[in-house]
């Protein structure tokens, strides 16, 4: 079975440099990252940074360190796919505290 779903995490209470994350694929499901954009919710320029956390242990950074200018976003999958599997994760994190809103479009299948 298919299921389109939309993951956000709020970046309004989180210390600079701390990862979270945004979505971990459960048990017996594989998951499609069909979108993932991240916002600046500050008034100053924020590097950001999105990981990916694979269950085998093989952890990468898919962004190291991207800036995004003061009201402003990134869409960062430009028409690109990332597949996860059951107990890969997505994290996030920003240079600057209380800075990075998330939002992330997927397809869970079971």
């Amino acid at each position: 079975m298919n299921a389109f779903k939309l993951k956000t995490h709020d970046g309004s209470a989180v210390a600079a440099g701390t990862s979270s994350t945004v979505y971990t694929s459960p048990a017996s499901t594989t998951t499609i990252v069909l979108g993932l954009t991240l916002s600046n919710i500050t008034s100053q320029t924020i590097y950001a940074s999105v990981g990916i956390t694979n269950s085998d242990g093989d952890n990468v950074n898919f962004l190291k360190n991207v800036p995004i200018p003061t009201g402003s976003a990134i869409e960062v999958m430009s028409g690109n796919k990332i597949v996860l599997e059951t107990g890969d994760s997505v994290t996030v994190s920003s240079d600057t505290a209380n800075s990075l809103d998330t939002t992330m479009s997927i397809m869970e299948q079971s």
